[in-house]
């Protein structure tokens, strides 16, 4: 498995430049991940299949799936590209090499658990503020125009939420300068984390069913569902801040009583 990445990772380091593999390669991986893992929630929506492990009874109309998905693809290519072109000189300065040798897997666990810790500190309290009346109001209401979400809506934001939430999601590279290797892992398993949590489906296998602390869709669902001032459940994808904060109690709550 080793000798295979290294000969995958030998051929990109030797035919694309550093610029080329952080902007443009991560840029690749990033659209394949998000609709590769998004798109078949659509199908499911579309279809009613497995819609016994729909959380919520309604549905999306495929002109708002199509409206979706169009805005992603501008806000990708308008916001998304150019942000990661300007935040490449910072990766570079914080030490951000793409060159042999590989980082171990102990490094590379080390510091993605490290990304998710302080990515779900930072969304927590960003996200919290985006909850206030005049910031939902103009800005974060682009989100929740998607009170039933699917997969693909965990990325439909206002381009001034995109700046403001993904800055969680890269101080903590920004911080260690990875290996590209790693940053690519990390965006990779955030981006599948993120969709997973917006697919408005739970099913036996579900992470939450398995992982301490993981919200998963179930958890996020809630929070689309609920007025802006009563949904609490700000959390990323570990919900230790909401815990901590009290903020997920009406939804303990809920879910106590479908228990009982």
């Amino acid at each position: 498995m080793d000798s295979l990445v290294e000969s995958g990772w030998k051929y990109l380091v030797t035919h694309f430049s550093d610029f080329q593999l952080a902007c443009i390669g991560s840029f690749i991986l990033h659209e394949s991940v998000f609709f590769l893992s998004g798109l078949p929630y659509i199908f499911l929506e579309r279809t009613g299949f497995l819609s016994n492990y729909k959380i919520q009874t309604k549905s999306n109309t495929p002109e708002a799936q199509g409206k979706c998905i169009a805005r992603l693809l501008l806000y990708h290519c308008c916001v998304n590209l150019p942000l990661m072109m300007a935040s490449y000189p910072v990766f570079r300065f914080m030490g951000m090499e793409s060159s042999f040798p590989l980082p171990s897997w102990k490094v590379v666990s080390a510091q993605i658990l490290f990304y998710f810790i302080i990515e779900d500190f930072v969304f927590y309290w960003g996200h919290r503020i985006l909850h206030t009346k005049w910031l939902y109001k103009n800005v974060h209401s682009v989100h929740h125009e998607y009170a039933t979400p699917f997969g693909l809506t965990s990325e439909y934001a206002h381009p001034a939420e995109i700046l403001f939430l993904g800055f969680a999601t890269i101080v903590g590279p920004a911080l260690t300068g990875p290996h590209l290797i790693t940053l690519w892992l990390w965006m990779m398993l955030r981006v599948i984390e993120t969709v997973e949590a917006h697919c408005g489906y739970h099913f036996p296998w579900s992470p939450s069913n398995f992982l301490p602390l993981y919200g998963g869709a179930d958890f996020h669902d809630y929070h689309h569902r609920l007025l802006y001032t009563k949904s609490g459940n700000y959390s990323s994808t570990f919900v230790y801040m909401d815990w901590i904060f009290g903020t997920d109690k009406g939804y303990r709550k809920l879910k106590a009583l479908k228990e009982t």
